[in-house]
């Protein structure tokens, strides 16, 4: 199989550009009711899809710079400290006090899934053309970039324009449904992208349920066709298909016990992204990918704080 990275030899940080914030998981004690208070157990930690990635790439052993934008309240400074704990290198982050840093809620039900969720990213319009013009040096010197459709959509196009004006390659993820639309102008030309069954029927125009695994085959290959160097198709319990254009497949997810389904997904993207980077091929970044999301599904948290190569490896023995 081809190496997939070998066209980029740069061997800076990645760049990881998106969101962070507060998040608040509610898991219900019964079934949800609306209209009145629900008891459950609720715990706080931090998050945003780029955050998590970063951090999961982190404590891979990967160098990272995160680009994103934190309130001037407590809040950002909690999370700014952690997630510099973690080895990411923060000191590009805008600081605001227009808006509030970044919340989101999940209300998870027994069997671990997301009930309801709100969010208020408010804060991330402060992340404008302008401010990554300033920041542009760390695009030339970046070995790859991961951006997320968090961001808004002229900033999108331009972290795109100045990606590809350096000639370093690019992994998005949609983050939402109601968000995918915004990379829909972009696809040609991504090296990543890591939509789940909901965000690929919207960046395909078409629609399938999660155990279809032969409907998300053919979305993975019609985004290859679009351009896209690698589709990751992730389906929850069902696993994940993927698609070059060299090669496609299925890899079955790990049977685990959910705990917490936060971060899940961006920690199976950060070891899908430190495996390529290492010249690992394709399906060996799968299988890595979801050993992370498997431990992370576990941990009741966003990101597992003790993750490690070697520890995902001992998951794929288990």
């Amino acid at each position: 199989m081809p190496q997939l990275m070998e066209a980029n030899s740069k061997s800076g940080p990645v760049l990881v550009i998106g969101a962070a914030g507060l998040d608040v998981i509610a898991h219900l004690s019964g079934g949800l009711k609306t209209g009145t208070s629900n008891p459950a157990k609720v715990r706080t930690s931090y998050g945003g899809v780029a955050r998590n990635v970063a951090e999961n790439l982190a404590r891979l052993g990967q160098d990272v710079v995160l680009l994103t934008v934190t309130g001037d309240d407590q809040t950002g400074n909690q999370i700014l400290a952690h997630t510099e704990n973690a080895g990411v290198d923060t000191s590009n982050s805008i600081r605001t006090d227009i808006f509030p840093t970044g919340f989101y809620m999940g209300i998870v039900n027994k069997k671990g899934q997301v009930e309801l969720a709100v969010d208020d990213m408010r804060i991330i319009s402060c992340l404008t053309p302008e401010e990554l013009e300033k920041r542009k040096g760390l695009f030339s010197s970046a070995s790859l970039i991961f951006l997320d459709a968090n961001l808004p959509e002229d900033t999108l196009k331009a972290a795109i324009g100045l990606a590809r004006k350096n000639k370093v390659r690019l992994c998005a993820d949609p983050a939402s449904s109601s968000l995918a639309p915004r990379l829909l102008p972009h696809i040609s030309g991504l090296f990543l992208i890591t939509p789940n069954t909901t965000e690929a029927g919207i960046l395909t125009g078409g629609e399938f349920v999660s155990s279809d695994r032969k409907a998300a085959m053919q979305v993975a290959r019609h985004l290859v066709n679009l351009g896209v160097e690698i589709a990751l198709i992730t389906m929850a319990e069902f696993g994940v298909c993927y698609a070059t254009s060299a090669t496609s497949g299925q890899a079955p997810a790990i049977k685990t016990l959910v705990v917490d389904p936060t971060g899940a997904g961006d920690a199976l993207t950060a070891a899908v992204i430190f495996a390529l980077l290492n010249d690992m091929d394709i399906d060996e970044a799968i299988k890595l990918g979801l050993s992370a999301a498997s431990l992370t599904l576990r941990h009741e948290g966003t990101v597992v704080p003790d993750l490690s190569l070697e520890k995902i490896y001992d998951q794929l023995l288990v």
